[in-house]
């Protein structure tokens, strides 16, 4: 998000993180430090391929809460992010995301496990992120990692229903779903959040819970 107003009537829906993404090739780059950052949910920097030092300099200047990876960092990198996270006194959370279609997909992700703190589980799409293409929940049944994710990929307004039947089936979506992405089918213009289809959504969704 980039908008100052918006952001403040989507951090008063009580959220859990608000996502800045600093990627230039995206359409909701955040090119300029907003007015106003949220204080009552935690910020979260979106990054592909960047430089350690690029993500250094972001936690700085948006006093960053989390860091998500969404490109083809390395566990090496990450190592190595971690250990510049330390050297400098930044206690952060990172989330890895993996572009995911089948079960075999979720191979990627073992060489990170205890490496990062969360995954997130994207719908492979031609663009890195905000495709708006649904995930196909039926394949987290092939997860038997120990991470626990977010899901994303095209959950839309539509979706609070189907969210809480399943969970309500299974006790939970998955034993390690942690949460929930909402991103381009929540919005009015990339980048600008369509409060009155969120609030609608977290009520219905918190409804069932």
């Amino acid at each position: 998000m980039r908008d100052s107003d918006n952001i403040r009537q989507v951090e008063k829906l009580g959220v859990d993180m608000i996502g800045f993404i600093f990627w230039p090739h995206s359409s909701r780059y955040v090119g300029e430090r907003p007015d106003y950052l949220p204080t009552k949910c935690k910020r979260v920097g979106v990054f592909v391929d960047a430089t350690t030092d690029d993500i250094l300099q972001h936690i700085a200047d948006y006093r960053l809460d989390v860091i998500q990876l969404h490109g083809h960092e390395t566990p090496e990198f990450v190592r190595s992010l971690k250990n510049q996270l330390s050297t400098v006194n930044y206690q952060l959370s990172i989330i890895k995301a993996f572009n995911i279609a089948m079960a075999e997909d979720f191979e990627q992700t073992n060489p990170y496990e205890d490496l990062v703190d969360y995954f997130l589980f994207d719908t492979k799409g031609p663009m890195v992120g905000g495709n708006g293409q649904k995930f196909d929940w039926g394949v987290l049944d092939d997860y038997t990692g120990s991470t626990p994710f977010l899901l994303s990929g095209g959950i839309g307004p539509d979706d609070a229903e189907r969210l809480s039947l399943l969970a309500a089936q299974s006790s939970s979506l998955h034993p390690r779903c942690f949460g929930i992405d909402l991103n381009s089918r929540f919005e009015t213009a990339p980048g600008m959040k369509d409060v009155q289809a969120l609030r609608n959504f977290l009520k219905k969704l918190r409804h069932n819970e």
